[in-house]
């Protein structure tokens, strides 16, 4: 049995994944019912994996003392008590996550493996570099983009594809959540 393997990913309209000068996590954007979803999607049962860049930035967010911060979110809180697996060659365990392990080597090989070995569904979210390595082996079952009302043509970072393969997308489910942030789920297939 086969694992489906998810990638999730944030976004603005035009294609980043991170942004800075002073916009906030969800660019601001955030409601109740992108964050009920996002606790739900979350509750299910499911094995979690995160590149090493990712992991770091996590990390450094969850040691943050602002209560008012997003980190604080129940499903963020939820996601990082998943059973987590960092794939990393410079990493060493033990890490500061509950129920995390390092696994050192090949991203593609390591989640290759686990799509062979895992009970439960596995999800990435983020891991920007390590999700194109996975799409380009045709790892991806899921791709599932959240894309929030915002063009950060000056202060984007990290588009989410740049350099990634080509791909046709099965749209697969969409949705609307506090009336302006879009839901994207597609099967991903080389082109």
């Amino acid at each position: 049995m086969t694992a489906i393997l998810t990638v999730d990913v944030f976004c603005s309209l035009d294609g980043f994944g991170s942004v800075s000068g002073g916009w906030g996590g969800y660019w601001g954007k955030q409601g109740p019912e992108l964050l009920a979803h996002r606790l739900a999607l979350y509750s299910e049962e499911q094995r979690l994996v995160l590149g090493a860049r990712t992991y770091r930035a996590f990390a450094s967010m969850r040691s943050s003392d602002d209560p008012d911060s997003d980190v604080f979110d129940p499903w963020v809180n939820r996601m990082v008590n998943l059973p987590t697996t960092v794939v990393s060659n410079s990493l060493k365990a033990p890490l500061n996550w509950p129920n995390a392990t390092v696994e050192a080597g090949d991203g593609v090989d390591i989640l290759a493996r686990l799509k062979q070995e895992s009970a439960v569904p596995l999800r990435t979210h983020g891991s920007l570099s390590l999700n194109r390595s996975l799409l380009a082996a045709g790892l991806v079952d899921r791709l599932q983009v959240t894309v929030f009302p915002a063009i950060t043509g000056l202060t984007g970072t990290e588009p989410l594809f740049q350099g990634a393969q080509d791909f046709d997308l099965e749209l697969l489910e969409t949705r609307t959540l506090d009336g302006r942030i879009q839901e994207f789920i597609y099967r991903p297939s080389l082109h």
